[in-house]
């Protein structure tokens, strides 16, 4: 079993999101103590936005490629290795700017791949990457989740279960960690819920049960 962990919060230490997922990666390896852990830190390792050198080998180029359509296609071709050989995915997604980081956008835009983690059928869309679990952290510094007005704001939970549910995966487990930035008491009552539900998001899947789950 392997699990890849995720952090795309550019506060360090200080981050919500790092936190919980880092408590989420702990507690799957206590339950699977041979299992392989692997951390991708897109602050630290953020890859390049996407152009066109690094889409040219998914627009039908098959030779002639420069020096720096190589280096993008190799390092693309890294990232969505890396995704499919996951058996569980976590993924800490902090709200900028009712959206995600840049960082995650420009990872996802790496694995959204013709042929790896997607494909077009007569009958549309197919996802190619199901069979996984993906887990995602998200942190807000306000409420969004408990309001009409708030739930059209955010493009950060909604986005995220639209590509992942596009690549395939049916086995999506939300955390909501909100109002972290509404004062100390509500941080760390935020804080405090998330990581209680730690231990019923790392648990199996009941048998060819599908399921989007979300813990507020």
């Amino acid at each position: 079993m392997k699990l890849l962990h995720i952090d795309s919060a550019i506060t360090g230490e200080q981050s919500v999101s790092r936190q919980i997922t880092q408590a989420i990666a702990n507690a799957w390896h206590k339950t699977h103590p041979t299992g392989q852990v692997e951390h991708l830190d897109l602050v630290k390792d953020a890859p390049a936005h996407l152009t066109m050198d690094a889409m040219s080998p998914r627009t039908g180029q098959t030779d002639g490629f420069t020096e720096a359509q190589l280096r993008e296609n190799a390092l693309s071709e890294q990232l969505v290795s890396q995704f499919l050989a996951a058996d569980v995915v976590v993924i800490g997604a902090p709200l900028y700017n009712f959206s995600i980081p840049t960082q995650l956008k420009a990872w996802i835009d790496r694995i959204a791949q013709p042929g790896r983690t997607f494909r077009y059928t007569a009958n549309g869309p197919e996802g190619l990457a199901g069979g996984k679990t993906v887990i995602v952290a998200l942190s807000r510094g306000g409420i969004y989740s408990t309001t009409e007005e708030g739930r059209a704001r955010e493009h950060q939970e909604t986005y995220l279960q639209t590509i992942l549910g596009f690549f395939g995966v049916t086995d999506v487990r939300i955390v909501r960690i909100e109002g972290t930035a509404l004062g100390a008491q509500e941080r760390e009552q935020a804080i405090a819920k998330a990581l209680g539900t730690v231990d019923q998001l790392v648990k199996p899947q009941a048998a060819n049960q599908e399921q989007m789950a979300e813990v507020a």
